[in-house]
């Protein structure tokens, strides 16, 4: 098994995974980056097309790509996605070519946002596929869910093994980590990250997959709670210092929202 992100706008991601002479690929906004890759390799066949949400630059090549290919299709159950599809929710799992992909709902970003997490294999680390819900260094905005289910949803992705590759969905690393650094300038598993991606990009590389991991050591989102970052939370925003683990996200995304 091969993974392949496929750069699309200006900095989207399409995942692509080939299995022999089969592909799945995740949220392909636009369909011009899979049939490029499809056509670089012409005894490759486009399998299934897996979508995270309802946004029209995780959405905006199904269509194509079906209609092109007869790949099926799987999405989130409790979001307007291209029809037909196969609709999945918490609990559920997608069969395909041989891959389990286990869904977990993570709302937040949007209403019904899924995530599709594949578990570790003899040869293969886990891998999660999470659209716009966790980024490295950062989280989606809360374009329709609330503080609390964002939270919620990235306490469920923290829980994953910490050797997960998180395939997020967009090259927003760099920005993310600026941030961070200003939540926990005193972070050195931080301030190491930071040196990697930086490097990476000069190379004209991605800074993706990250790994659950280093997430766990240097997103705030997922640190909302530790000592370091609720205090800079609290400062910044004029929070009580007995605010609840809620108001302290919900100003961490509104600090993030306002950063520059």
């Amino acid at each position: 098994m091969t993974l392949v992100p496929l750069p699309a706008f200006a900095d989207n991601y399409i995942w692509m995974l080939q299995v022999g002479a089969h592909a799945i690929v995740v949220d392909p906004g636009d369909a011009k980056p899979v049939f490029d890759a499809l056509a670089s390799r012409p005894d490759l066949r486009l399998a299934a097309i897996l979508v995270t949400h309802h946004h029209a630059d995780h959405t905006g090549g199904v269509d194509a790509l079906r209609e092109a290919t007869g790949a099926a299709v799987y999405g989130p159950a409790h979001e307007r996605i291209p029809q037909p599809f196969t609709p999945l929710a918490q609990g559920d799992v997608a069969e395909v070519l041989g891959l389990r992909f286990e869904v977990i709902d993570v709302p937040g970003h949007t209403a019904g946002h899924i995530a599709y997490h594949l578990p570790a294999t003899d040869s293969q680390a886990p891998l999660l596929f999470c659209g716009d819900t966790l980024f490295s260094g950062g989280c989606g905005r809360l374009f329709e869910g609330t503080p609390q289910q964002m939270l919620h949803s990235l306490d469920a992705l923290a829980a994953l093994p910490g050797s997960t590759r998180v395939c997020c969905a967009h090259e927003y690393t760099l920005s993310n980590l600026r941030f961070a650094r200003a939540v926990e300038p005193s972070n050195g598993a931080l301030a190491d990250y930071a040196a990697r991606c930086e490097t990476l990009r000069e190379r004209g590389q991605p800074t993706l997959p990250a790994e659950l991991s280093t997430e766990r050591l240097i997103n705030p989102f997922l640190r909302s709670r530790e000592p370091t970052v609720s205090a800079a939370v609290q400062r910044h925003a004029h929070l009580s210092a007995d605010a609840d683990e809620v108001a302290v996200f919900a100003a961490l995304r509104q600090w993030k929202n306002d950063f520059r």
